[in-house]
């Protein structure tokens, strides 16, 4: 079910509906547990046996984790979390790939029979809750959170509807309490009841809002114009290369940001929190930075759960430390698919990364100066940091690897030719003015702050913006209900 489909809007008015006609906790826990299980039922089919596997493993395993006095039985039974969670997402999302890179292998040492491709179809969301529920029994296991004693409840953790099938992923140890409120007369934890307040109402509506804006109106209306350039893209000018590369980093963060302000903005009005998962990434002033600001939920899950268990106990080695951050990257490019488009991505952020932490680590004074807090220094900066950014998007959108290495040659090396580019601009003037008006408002936003709450605590803001919101999407809204890009993933 996608969110941006009438049945997602139907679905999601009716659970607001009978949250606030049947005022008890129980069965507002109980009808949570089930709109969630059948907005993923409506989209992965059998694959829901799956979630219903990773949940049980790590509920049981979490409590006997827990319980568990010896330390090598904890390992034991982390472990058997990690290898079910990971052997789960490696098996549907890499044995493909597999297959292919150890057939190209046996034809190069001539093995005659190739493996036969399994072909197996991807879970939605397979990406996300194998790493919400790898949280869990980790947390456990370091001894920073208690067992959730209600499997219902773990349940709603796991499966909840708003983030299950593109995040941000969530960590129990944030959720699971907000599921109770404590009585402190009685000094006890009770469910919570699910209640619709108005102060969340318009800020969850105004979020939903600007997530539809960002897909519907900006990434589903770019994407035709980034699909005719990257389809074959040889022959092409730089600058059509380069115009093509900043719409499809457009066209990503208006697609994956929009489906996470919709996650966020629904969540909200159902009286939950869920992590910020893009804190305007274009504004980064160095990779890391860019990664602080990008996708947030999973690049602090890689840093907390992979990065700094690799590098803890030698931290201070420039090997271990820069080892560690490739290695890191590695991992989270090939998160993002199964294919070395992904991979290269990865390394790329990597290499960026790795080497900033070095220049910093051994160049302070370089690192710190002044002119880089200065006005011009930060621009400088920002234009830089985005110029090496969208440099790597080309890796992320082009999986062929010739046509990815003639888009890189052009991106990097300009051959300042205009002439076609000129003519491909004129024949694309809709959607090249949606990335200029796209920099325009996203500066604004910027430099404004906290927009989303300047305009929901604003009766007029709020009606005027929700007005021209639905006014754009019904004149240039298309009517087909376009996947999100992190789907796949």
């Amino acid at each position: 079910m996608l969110f941006n489909s009438i049945e997602f809007i139907i679905f999601f008015i009716v659970v607001l509906i009978i949250f606030v006609i049947f005022k008890n906790r129980y069965f507002h826990h109980l009808f949570l547990l089930g709109a969630s299980y059948f907005f993923f039922y409506w989209s992965s089919n059998y694959l829901i046996l799956l979630l219903i596997f990773s949940t049980m493993l790590d509920f049981y395993v979490g409590k006997e984790i827990w319980k568990s006095k010896s330390t090598r039985r904890k390992k034991f039974l982390l472990a058997t979390s990690l290898v079910g969670n990971l052997g789960l997402l490696g098996f549907f999302k890499y044995s493909d790939f597999a297959i292919a890179q150890f057939n190209i292998m046996g034809n190069y040492i001539n093995l005659v029979d190739d493996i036969p491709f399994l072909n197996l179809a991807l879970p939605i969301g397979i990406s996300f809750y194998t790493f919400q529920t790898i949280t869990y029994t980790v947390d456990i296991y370091r001894g920073q959170l208690k067992p959730s004693k209600s499997f219902s409840e773990f349940t709603i953790f796991v499966s909840f509807f708003p983030q299950i099938v593109a995040g941000p992923i969530l960590r129990a140890k944030d959720f699971l309490p907000q599921l109770n409120e404590k009585i402190e007369k009685l000094k006890i934890s009770k469910l919570r009841l699910i209640t619709i307040e108005k102060s969340a109402i318009r800020i969850g509506v105004t979020m939903m809002a600007l997530g539809f804006f960002k897909k519907m109106f900006f990434a589903d209306n770019i994407a035709p114009m980034v699909n005719e350039i990257f389809a074959m893209p040889i022959g092409l000018e730089s600058f059509t290369i380069i115009w093509g590369t900043i719409g499809f980093g457009i066209q990503v963060y208006g697609d994956f940001s929009g489906y996470s302000d919709i996650a966020i903005g629904a969540a909200l009005i159902l009286g939950f929190k869920i992590p910020a998962n893009f804190n305007k990434p274009f504004f980064a002033t160095s990779p890391s930075e860019f990664w602080r600001r990008w996708h947030i939920s999973l690049s602090s899950w890689v840093r907390d759960y992979l990065f700094l268990p690799l590098v803890y106990r030698k931290i201070g080695s420039d090997f271990v430390l820069i080892s560690g951050i490739l290695v890191t990257f590695l991992i989270l490019g090939l998160w993002h698919g199964a294919g070395w488009n992904f991979i290269i991505f990865g390394l790329i952020h990597g290499v960026y990364v790795a080497f900033e932490t070095f220049i910093r680590k051994r160049s302070p004074t370089f690192a710190n100066n002044i002119f880089f807090k200065t006005k011009i220094g930060r621009i400088i900066s920002i234009l830089f940091t985005q110029y090496l950014i969208f440099f790597a998007w080309i890796s992320f959108r082009v999986e062929d690897t010739d046509l990815m290495i003639y888009s890189m040659q052009k991106f990097l090396i300009w051959d300042f030719q205009i002439e076609n580019t000129i003519g491909f601009l004129r024949a694309h003037k809709f959607e090249s003015g949606l990335i200029i008006l796209f920099i325009i408002l996203h500066t604004i936003s910027f430099r404004l702050g906290n927009l989303i709450q300047r305009i929901s605590l604003n009766n007029y803001y709020l009606f005027s913006f929700l007005t021209i919101i639905l006014l754009v999407i019904f004149f240039f809204y298309d009517g087909n209900s376009e996947d999100f890009i992190y789907f796949k993933f």
